[in-house]
């Protein structure tokens, strides 16, 4: 009672409101500190996450980088061009490797770089890279490692793949066998060759008289043109028919033509392509029996690619 008329009752109410909330103050800072300290232990976790991802990232860059740095540095061992009697002595140096396992030596012609056979890739792994590159070649390797090399033949055949004794290296695909008809075909200039061998025992070649390019325009350029390609057409006609010959003089022989070459501009190719059994683009120029025998040359070489 007296505590009411001195009106501390009221003054011991309020401070018994103040000390509880004095304490749900307190309790609400406890709580806030431990949100802060959560918080700083996440971000410290955070932060450690992020080092270790950099650290894994900073490793991953340094193999890729080996790793492109490795594909760089796989070259061939060696490249050369082979034809003649060059190239018959380095064919017969891998027709002498035999094997006594009768799948000791692997053979496969690789068309090209999207038709590598499984065997090829499994044997030479990381070097198949070097494969594709080559192709189309014929491929050959041996169990021992000790033979590993592309050809690119004149001639392709068809695909395959096969483990034996012995390398697979058929002459025809290397070099003219038996009668060989090869001919170069330019918009200007025609050369025939029969061969037995690398000997030709018969020859035909001409020119024709086809205009230069003309410089000038209007309607002189496109007279000039059409007179140009009448004369190229009828060059090719001449071409056509020698070409055409060779079927007809098959027939009343005795030793046929086992094969007909024929090479040129890339442009022309197209006109006499049913008469040949191979064509190939040849930049061989000049008069035609020394532009025939260029482009024999060239034709009859086999790149080889040590692997």
């Amino acid at each position: 009672m007296i505590d009411r008329l001195l009106g501390r009752a009221e003054l011991k109410e309020r401070i018994e409101e103040l000390e509880e909330e004095k304490r749900h103050l307190e309790r609400r800072a406890e709580a806030e500190e431990e949100r802060r300290s959560d918080a700083v232990a996440d971000r410290q976790r955070a932060e450690e996450r992020v080092n270790e991802l950099e650290h894994r990232i900073e490793s991953l860059e340094e193999r890729l980088d080996r790793t492109e740095d490795a594909e760089e540095s796989v070259e061939f061992r060696r490249v050369s061009d082979l034809r003649g009697p060059r190239l018959a002595d380095v064919l017969g140096r891998f027709r002498a490797v035999e094997s006594d396992d009768p799948e000791g030596l692997l053979t496969a012609f690789v068309p090209d770089e999207d038709a590598v056979p499984s065997s090829v890739a499994e044997w030479f792994g990381d070097r198949t890279r070097l494969v594709r590159r080559a192709a189309p070649a014929v491929v050959i390797a041996d169990d021992t490692g000790a033979v590993s090399a592309a050809l690119t033949p004149p001639i392709e055949p068809a695909p395959f793949d096969r483990w034996d004794d012995e390398f697979r290296l058929d002459d025809s695909w290397f070099r003219p066998t038996g009668r060989v008809a090869f001919a170069l075909v330019r918009s200007d200039t025609f050369a025939l060759g029969v061969y037995e061998g690398d000997e030709r025992v018969e020859f035909e070649g001409f020119t024709s008289d086809v205009k230069e390019a003309h410089s000038k325009g209007g309607f002189s350029q496109g007279r000039f043109e059409r007179r140009r390609e009448g004369q190229i057409d009828d060059h090719l006609k001449k071409a056509t028919a020698a070409l055409a010959g060779l079927d007809d003089r098959d027939s009343a022989m005795d030793s046929p033509i086992d094969r007909t070459v024929v090479v040129g501009e890339r442009s022309v190719l197209g006109e006499v392509r049913d008469h040949a059994d191979v064509t190939d683009v040849s930049d061989a120029t000049g008069k035609p029996r020394e532009a025939l025998n260029d482009a024999f040359r060239d034709f009859w070489t086999t790149r080889l690619r040590a692997l």
